[in-house]
């Protein structure tokens, strides 16, 4: 969109805040990145410039705006929708692949050389993979500054940095400040220890109903649970393990996030984003959907529903599993087993969180004669997290949608059903479609849709590429769990 040049002043002498996140504006005047909403008055148009990204603008020599602080906004929509190289390689450097694993691990995650995928990122983004990855090491230890008394030594290496020298410098340059004054600046508010308070930026509107209806819905007890209008839940994080506690608010999601590794901050606030599908654009998705007459006043509604996700991929592959052709509690009752047989314990003092998901080498091992399953459907579980931990199948943010669907059809038991659930809350496919859910189904008969998948799919191609996001406005037709927030 940057490109555009008309387009983007439009957005900006609105003061539209629709468009934080697809680009940046750049006074060439005072050296200043912007967003899109900045409320300062707009500047001429000739001493406007457009960039893709944050890191654009700082490699550029622009440093941050200190009234709307655009690295704060919420991320691009354009790596929700895409499965490409260059979405695939945001979704990880996200989740800070780059600090942990270099260029040549990110590389080496897509299956492309280093070269290939740094000159994609600096054609599309005008930076590379480095770049990227330092302007959100940036971003990571502004939110340390300002949310924790913690020295600024800690700050700088739990940020990524990898020298204190190196922190203040890029500090300094970003926003035009010291470590320090920013400190100094940021918005003094109650801290408890040990916890780390953030507000989680999205487009609106956005329903939470559906959301934290669905999450809390089927939480698996002691992984996640529903507590004092929050949906808590234990993250499984590289350097260590976390609770996350996400609040629906007006206009932001209230995060408290209790690592016990703050190099740990980064991903976890990507997988929190990831989960609640924060990065998305609801006025483009409701859009389309409203070009259906059926599903119009579904969308008239309750607009801006989202696609429940998950925090890890490979856990939610095994909820699918154990939730075929069983109820949503049935599903909650035989993950809670698994959970309390092989879950790593975790203390939780303000709530009622006490393991870890098992990961899938924890699974790999277990006695297929032990789950109260049938047994067909044992051998899916035990062939899947077989699968899982040898790596033959690769599960996460960095999936290819098409390579995963069918690597998962090939193994015995999965139907459409679990593929698509899995290509839609566990790999992010906004278009991936349940013809076959009951749910679903019950619904295109109320609204007088066709009544065969084949049909039905058909009849749904004018929805794409956004079907996950109507299958939440269809399963919304019933009056069921999932659909409200809890009292």
């Amino acid at each position: 969109m940057h490109n555009d040049t008309e387009r983007c002043v439009r957005a900006v002498q609105s003061k539209d805040q629709r468009f934080d996140g697809w680009f940046f504006t750049a006074v060439l005047t005072t050296r200043i990145y912007c967003r899109p909403s900045c409320p300062v008055v707009p500047p001429k148009v000739e001493n406007m410039s457009f960039l893709p990204s944050a890191a654009a603008c700082q490699q550029a020599g622009f440093r941050a705006c200190k009234r709307c602080r655009p690295d704060t906004s919420p991320g691009s929509p354009q790596w929700n929708a895409r499965a490409d190289v260059v979405a695939r390689a945001m979704r990880l450097i996200s989740d800070g692949i780059v600090d942990r694993e270099g260029v040549p691990g990110l590389a080496g995650r897509l299956g492309y050389s280093t070269r290939q995928v740094e000159r994609q990122l600096l054609a599309e983004l005008g930076a590379g993979p480095l770049a990227l990855a330092r302007a959100q090491r940036a971003q990571t230890a502004r939110l340390l500054i300002e949310t924790t008394p913690l020295p600024m030594a800690d700050v700088a290496f739990a940020a990524g940095f990898s020298s204190v020298r190196t922190f203040n410098d890029t500090v300094r340059e970003v926003f035009a400040l010291s470590p320090s004054e920013l400190r100094v600046r940021g918005a003094k508010q109650p801290q408890t220890p040990g916890v780390i308070s953030l507000r989680l930026p999205f487009r609106v509107p956005l329903n939470p109903a559906n959301l934290f209806g669905h999450l809390a819905a089927t939480a698996v007890p002691g992984v996640e649970e529903w507590r004092d209008g929050a949906y808590r839940r234990t993250l499984d994080l590289p350097y260590g393990h976390g609770i996350a506690s996400l609040t629906p608010r007006p206009d932001h999601i209230a995060c408290l996030l209790s690592l016990t590794d703050l190099r740990d901050l980064t991903i976890a606030i990507s997988r929190c984003r990831w989960l609640l599908d924060l990065d998305a654009d609801p006025v483009a998705v409701d859009g389309q959907l409203r070009t259906d007459p059926m599903l119009a006043p579904l969308v008239d509604k309750a607009p801006g529903r989202r696609v429940p996700r998950t925090t890890d991929a490979a856990e939610f592959a095994v909820r699918a599993v154990l939730g075929q052709q069983v109820s949503t509690a049935a599903a909650r009752t035989h993950a809670a087993r698994l959970v309390a047989a092989h879950g790593v314990p975790v203390d939780d003092p303000a709530g009622g969180l006490t393991h870890l998901f098992p990961t899938s080498g924890a699974l790999a091992g277990l006695d297929p004669e032990a789950l109260a399953l049938p047994r067909s459907r044992r051998a899916t579980l035990t062939s899947l997290v077989s699968s899982l931990d040898d790596g033959t199948l690769r599960l996460g943010i960095d999936s290819d949608w098409e390579q995963a669907r069918a690597q998962l059809m090939a193994m015995p038991g999965f139907g459409p059903w679990t593929v698509e659930a899995i290509a839609m809350r566990a790999l992010g496919d906004p278009d991936a479609f349940l013809p076959t859910d009951l749910g679903i189904r019950r619904a295109a008969q109320e609204l007088g849709l066709p009544a065969t998948p084949a049909a039905f799919t058909a009849r749904a191609s004018a929805w794409r590429p956004w079907r996950a996001y109507a299958v939440q406005y269809l399963w919304a037709t019933e009056d069921h769990a999932i659909n409200h927030l809890p009292a």
